[in-house]
């Protein structure tokens, strides 16, 4: 075993021990041993967010760190489960690598890949089997698909799974005039119906950044991020100018925003 699997074994031992510990009935923390699977649950979702927000602003030791945290959620949920007797950390880590072997007979196996469309095509048909054996000849192409996910991300998800028995546009010009049918749909629609057809317009955008090979949630994750700093940005312009924001009328608004749409363009622009 080399050094650096030597120092993660122990590492995860002392992890092991601390959560051990911590869930002890005997001195062990009461909000850790007052929790249970739905009470966790929104922790884990929060820390994988985090996870994919510190990969977003390159930012290592934070990286690090949230990594830690989320590692943390799957001890604590493995250990939840030791404690009814359904299984522990061990026989996770155990089914994952017996998943990952299993996806890899190109690797770990005597199974000749050509092309990277050849693997997904592959790996595709194994988790296709893998569902079959799970839920039976009935069971759905959409049965996995987690209801957890977030709606646009679960939209391009199911629109893949759709995609993979041929229920699905032929390229990415028939999603674009899906979603310019939609658009007059949303418009024609009563303040009742406005709610579906707005969803129907989106769950068409998020299969156009399928067929485009744009990630929507992480795209969705940069407009936010683009518009949150611009704002800020107009914010910061207008204190310089003793500018009440709230008295702005909508030319000055759009006069700040592209000011500093032009300052971000601007090598040495302070505007981050």
């Amino acid at each position: 075993m080399s050094d650096d699997a030597q120092q993660a074994q122990r590492a995860l031992a002392r992890l092991l021990e601390i959560m051990r510990r911590l869930r002890d009935p005997q001195g062990g923390c009461p909000w850790d041993l007052a929790q249970d699977f739905a009470s966790i649950a929104p922790y884990t979702i929060e820390e994988a967010y985090e996870v994919a927000d510190a990969i977003g602003r390159g930012v290592p030791k934070e990286l690090e760190s949230e990594l830690g945290d989320l590692l943390f959620q799957v001890v604590f949920h493995a250990r939840m489960a030791q404690e009814r007797g359904w299984f522990d950390f061990g026989s996770v880590a155990d089914a994952i690598c017996d998943k990952l072997t299993a996806r890899h007979p190109h690797v770990f196996g005597d199974v000749e890949v050509n092309s990277a469309a050849e693997l997904n095509r592959a790996w595709e048909e194994h988790k296709a089997r893998e569902r079959a054996s799970r839920g039976g000849a009935s069971s759905s192409e959409l049965s996995d698909v987690p209801l957890s996910l977030p709606a646009l991300a679960r939209a391009a998800k199911l629109g893949k799974r759709a995609g993979r028995v041929g229920f699905d546009w032929a390229d990415e010009r028939g999603v674009r005039a899906k979603i310019e049918e939609e658009l007059r749909e949303v418009k024609e629609a009563s303040a009742a119906d406005r709610a579906g057809e707005i969803g129907d317009l989106l769950f068409a955008v998020a299969n156009w950044s399928r067929h485009l090979r744009v990630d929507p949630e992480e795209a969705l994750r940069l407009a936010n991020a683009k518009f949150e700093r611009r704002f800020r940005a107009m914010e910061g312009l207008a204190r310089e100018r003793s500018l009440s924001l709230s008295s702005l009328d909508a030319a000055a608004w759009d006069a700040l925003w592209n000011e500093v749409k032009r300052l971000e363009k601007t090598p040495e622009s302070s505007v981050q």
